[in-house]
């Protein structure tokens, strides 16, 4: 972007490029846009890299859950089959190192998501400080920090997307949580005897479960607080949406290499340590259950979050500014709109932490399997 900024200015009346682009505001603006367009062009570079990380992932949990290392034989019928000489354990310590080789590269694919929605979030947002102020000719002193509602914007923005990180993750530990419970009162885990379909079946229905109710919630709290905080005051707004794509970035480049990190760090221990079953191995097996919601929830939702903000956020303070406008300059419908938005964007903020947690009860012993689905259905 930096380049961009330098390239477009060398339209300046008094520069070599002439009248190539004289508008010393457009056409960095501009210039961002093709930045944005340019991030986009690598979809299909970033879509291989990152696919690469499930790919493998998957290929250690089939190999796992075919359970083939149990089967009769097996060893003397894929040699007379295919001429091979089986080593199982070879084959582990193959799908396990190359797990971690897709962990990394997953890390690296998922900030380039999240820089073409900032890139084209920074674009949006210029084109909303262009509409508010005529082209920068009026109410230009709005985008000052002595204007206490950018200020506060910068603020809110900042606080959402930390809410956001800790909503998410939330709902991933709650759904595991109850998966897991559910698993323990009615699947056996001794031994190499296979789970029914049904008890399958059941434990997909719990994750999906969580799932939709984290979406759901979260979802609705984002839409009702973009509207609210536009109605709020159009630059209060252009703070928030700032902050937004400054917070959303950093905080996703982080949780996505924090989480690489701590699932690497258990790689090195399964695979160059060869210390599984250690209290070692436990410890990192903790950090991966923190590291999984990092790298593979939060992080790449920051990218349709930043988007959708800035996308209906425009949408939003035209509207805003419109009625405003119609009232002849009167907010008092604006702001009674933003508070009755806040509100509701307040209680569904309130499910999505509240009502997501995983309780304080004791959990009995062996809890029956209607209860537990019961449980996870939120009812």
């Amino acid at each position: 972007m930096a380049i961009a900024y330098f390239v477009t200015n060398l339209g300046a009346p008094t520069a070599s490029l002439g009248v190539l682009m004289v508008d010393p505001v457009a056409a960095p603006v501009f210039g961002f846009g093709l930045v944005a367009f340019g991030f986009l062009g690598m979809g299909p570079v970033t879509i291989a890299v990152d696919s690469y990380g499930p790919v493998t992932d998957n290929a250690q949990s089939v190999y796992e859950l075919s359970l083939i290392e149990h089967v009769p034989d097996v060893e003397a019928e894929v040699k007379k089959e295919f001429n091979v000489d089986v080593n199982f354990s070879r084959a582990k310590h193959l799908l396990e190192e190359n797990d971690g080789a897709g962990n990394t590269f997953k890390a690296t694919a998922k900030p380039v998501l999240i820089g073409t929605a900032v890139v084209g979030a920074t674009t949006m947002i210029f084109s909303i400080i262009m509409a508010l102020t005529d082209g920068l000719r009026v109410n230009t002193e709005g985008l000052s920090l002595l204007h206490a509602p950018f200020v506060l914007g910068l603020i809110t923005g900042g606080a959402v997307i930390y809410w956001f990180t800790g909503a998410s993750t939330q709902a991933v530990t709650t759904g595991a949580y109850r998966a897991v419970e559910f698993i323990k009162a009615n699947i056996r885990l001794e031994g190499v005897e296979r789970a029914s379909i049904e008890d399958s079946k059941k434990v997909v229905q719990i994750c999906t479960q969580y799932a939709q109710k984290g979406m759901f919630n979260i979802f609705l709290t984002v839409f009702f607080s973009t509207l609210a905080f536009a109605f709020v005051e159009p630059f209060f707004f252009i703070g928030y949406l700032i902050s937004i794509a400054i917070f959303g970035l950093y905080q996703a480049i982080f949780m996505a290499n924090a989480g690489g990190a701590w699932d690497n760090a258990k790689k090195v221990v399964e695979v160059d340590l060869k210390m599984k079953g250690t209290p070692l191995h436990d410890a990192t097996v903790v950090g991966d259950t923190v590291g999984d919601p990092f790298k593979d929830t939060s992080s790449v939702a920051m990218n349709p979050v930043i988007k959708f903000t800035t996308l209906f956020g425009l949408l939003a303070v035209e509207l805003a500014v419109s009625l405003t406008t119609r009232n002849n300059g009167d907010t008092t419908l604006t702001h009674i709109l933003a508070l009755a938005f806040f509100l509701v964007s307040v209680f569904f903020l309130w499910r999505s932490f509240h009502g997501m947690r995983i309780g304080t009860q004791a959990l009995e012993s062996a809890p029956r399997e209607r209860e537990v689905v019961k449980s996870a259905a939120g009812d």
